[in-house]
């Protein structure tokens, strides 16, 4: 799948909102069965669930995703054994916290007959976790990212959730560095409650950016464009990139290995990360003609 940075939540219990989930403008949508859905509603949402995902994903639609419950609920088996389906991109698994459970799952999914590699994508929501995120994000090679659930771990570690995010630096630079070390892709941040906030929602991802995560999850398609943008290199940015890997390939042509572009040193480091920028910006140029191209 290509670099995701937005990924929608959509009730599983809601029929009206499964049936647009192909006319959404996410990179991946999750199917809930878990916080989205009352007690009572579990069965239907396992069932609305799996006839989405038997119908098939369209070409050029969201991949797709599904949250389970956790797997210490009497919901979790049965979650499991409904999600089959053709396209299914992997299973969220919240409260996170023990690698044995991932080898676990891991197991159970190796035994089902799925189309395609399943991932299996930890949301990690609570101390525990946090402390073995590491453990976590090893214990299975069908983990390529980790998310990080920030209103479960606040309420965990008994923290109060501030406009700057203040109280969780630590979760999302841990996760962001965990993340590096055990050579998977870059966290996915928290969603984002208030939806009516859209500077509060731009704050938030630009500083989870800075921080190292590459996407986030959303609650509502209003959220999906802000994201989106911030995610996505600025003109600035480009520009300096561009300069920068041209200056430097013509720096080392001439056997020069550190050099200045714009008053800034530039070596090896910086070339890289300057050709990640380019790179970016020539796949959001592809997925955008493909869009077109549906259009």
């Amino acid at each position: 799948m290509r670099q995701a940075r937005t990924w929608m939540f959509v009730p599983g219990s809601d029929r009206n909102k499964l049936e647009k989930v192909d006319r959404l403008q996410a990179d991946a949508v999750i199917y809930d069965l878990e916080d989205a859905v009352a007690f009572g509603e579990k069965d239907i949402a396992r069932q609305l669930v799996h006839e989405v995902l038997q119908a098939g994903r369209a070409a050029g639609s969201p991949a797709r995703y599904v949250r389970v419950n956790a797997m210490d609920t009497p919901y979790f088996e049965e979650d499991i054994r409904s999600t089959w389906g053709i396209g299914l991109g992997g299973i969220v698994l919240p409260k996170a916290e023990d690698p044995k459970a991932i080898a676990r799952l891991d197991a159970i999914l190796a035994g089902q007959q799925h189309t395609s590699p399943v991932e299996i994508v930890p949301l990690i929501e609570t101390a525990r976790g946090l402390y073995q995120a590491y453990e976590i994000a090893r214990a299975s090679k069908r983990i390529k990212r980790l998310m990080f659930g920030s209103i479960d771990f606040a309420l965990d570690i008994q923290a109060q959730l501030t406009p700057d995010g203040g109280e969780l630096l630590y979760a999302r630079s841990q996760l962001v560095v965990v993340s590096r070390a055990a050579g998977i892709e870059a966290p996915i941040d928290a969603v984002f409650p208030n939806i009516r906030d859209t500077a509060g929602l731009i704050r938030e991802t630009q500083r989870a950016k800075q921080l190292g995560f590459r996407g986030k999850l959303l609650i509502h398609p209003c959220q999906i464009g802000p994201v989106r943008e911030v995610f996505a290199p600025s003109s600035e940015e480009v520009l300096e990139a561009e300069q920068i890997v041209s200056a430097f390939q013509e720096a080392l042509s001439a056997g020069i290995g550190s050099i200045q572009v714009r008053g800034k040193m530039v070596d090896t480091p910086v070339y890289e990360r300057a050709k990640r920028v380019l790179e970016e910006v020539s796949r959001l140029i592809q997925s955008k003609e493909k869009s077109d191209e549906r259009k």
